[in-house]
């Protein structure tokens, strides 16, 4: 029976390979888009675990401050310090942009950190090259996805940053590359208005009768100057004493600051269940057109090559043999065809879309056991069609051919 198969399929050989390739790059890209998924969730984990924080205390009411924008006063860190169980707390902010390097520019996200030391929440936890932060201006750390080098010069805003480290997997939510500048550059950079909104909020205030009261000497200066003031971050990061409860030190914050604080699993169910929730269903999708495809394709080629030994079914039929050993010569190719397509597949994600996707591509060896299941599952089930049409064939057609 196999050898009957093998013989079969060699007398094919050509049409079956390439079939099979075919088949192969429509697998590949299956992989591939469970390995999208994949690096989306790892991606928004890794944002997490390189953070250093237990807990991220936001504005109220806001899923921030990745999943929306969140703003509270900068000097808020003080009185979170203070809480029981809390060790240490660093501001933090957040600006997805697209930075310019030279003649091009790069899709990031700016993160302001406090000044410290490695291991301070919000820094990056090791560099592959280079040194960390030093100084309170004009100094970066930049991920390697972003194709920056040592020495580059980045334009952030107004000013201009020389890129001092590089650090590896330091991505956001979506992907995209992070940038590391001192804080109090990155708050100017995100809340700071450009010359012309400074210019022509001063106008306005100016011309405000309310503020320009002759009896109040100095009330317009004062006024002019805390425009130029930017005290406000995206969230505080919170790093807890060992043995204390998240949840509980969550609540105690979150109940005596009145501002929003979120632990570990409920940052990580906001990112995944939330943020790339959307993204998830639409890789679901794609997954099952490319699986019914694949079904079809697989239904169709079976079907064509058992049409196309109508009389040799017969002959076998005639001398006397059984109906499962038809079956089995029919679900073997099928099988067969869909082990080399899985083969081509796994190559292709592995060697061909993954290293050069542009966004981060994660193949576990547990989707690949999956995946390799449902092919033949389905090469077993898109069979039936072409099993069907060889049991009806009539054993006179190999007399009567």
């Amino acid at each position: 029976m196999i050898s009957l198969a093998g013989r079969d399929i060699m007398h094919a050989w050509g049409k079956f390979v390439f079939t099979g390739v075919g088949l192969g790059l429509l697998i590949g890209v299956t992989l591939s888009m469970a390995g999208i998924y994949r690096g989306m969730v790892d991606d928004a984990k890794v944002l997490l675990d390189n953070s250093g924080a237990d807990l991220w205390v936001v504005q109220q009411d806001t899923l921030g401050p990745y999943a929306e924008p969140s703003s509270i006063y900068d000097d808020a860190w003080r009185s979170i310090r203070g809480m029981p169980g809390v060790v240490r707390t660093a501001n933090v902010t957040y600006l997805t942009m697209q930075v310019k390097q030279g003649e091009r520019d790069v899709r990031t996200m700016v993160t302001g950190i406090t000044p410290g030391e490695p291991g301070t929440p919000g820094w990056p936890p090791y560099l592959v090259a280079g040194r960390q932060i030093t100084r309170g201006h004009y100094e970066a750390v930049a991920d390697i996805a972003s194709g920056f080098k040592l020495g580059d010069k980045l334009q952030i805003r107004r000013n201009y940053y020389t890129v001092v480290g590089l650090t590896r997997r330091m991505v956001s939510s979506n992907g995209d590359p992070m940038v590391f500048i001192p804080l109090k550059d990155a708050q100017e950079a995100q809340f700071l208005k450009d010359n012309d909104a400074i210019h022509q909020q001063r106008r306005r205030t100016t011309a405000n009768p309310a503020f320009n009261q002759p009896n109040v000497p100095g009330l317009l200066d004062a006024i002019i100057a805390t425009q130029s003031i930017n005290p406000y971050v995206n969230a505080v990061l919170v790093q807890l004493e060992t043995g204390h409860n998240p949840d509980i030190v969550a609540e105690s914050i979150r109940r005596w600051k009145r501002l929003t604080v979120y632990t570990r699993s409920q940052m990580e169910e906001i990112l995944v269940g939330k943020l790339i929730a959307t993204a998830a269903k639409q890789i679901f999708m794609f997954l099952v057109i490319l699986s019914v495809v694949s079904s079809a394709i697989v239904a169709f080629i079976i079907y064509t090559l058992t049409l196309g030994k109508i009389r040799e079914i017969a002959v076998l039929k005639l001398i006397g043999t059984k109906n499962r050993t038809i079956v089995a010569l029919i679900m073997q190719q099928s099988v067969a065809l869909g082990m080399i397509g899985f083969v081509v597949g796994k190559i292709t994600a592995t060697l061909l879309m993954a290293p050069f996707f542009p966004k981060y591509v994660l193949l576990e060896p547990l989707d690949s056991v999956v995946g390799f299941a449902a092919v033949v599952l389905i090469c077993i089930l898109s069979s039936v069609i072409a099993i069907r049409a060889a049991l009806k064939v009539d054993p006179a057609e190999a007399i009567g051919g």
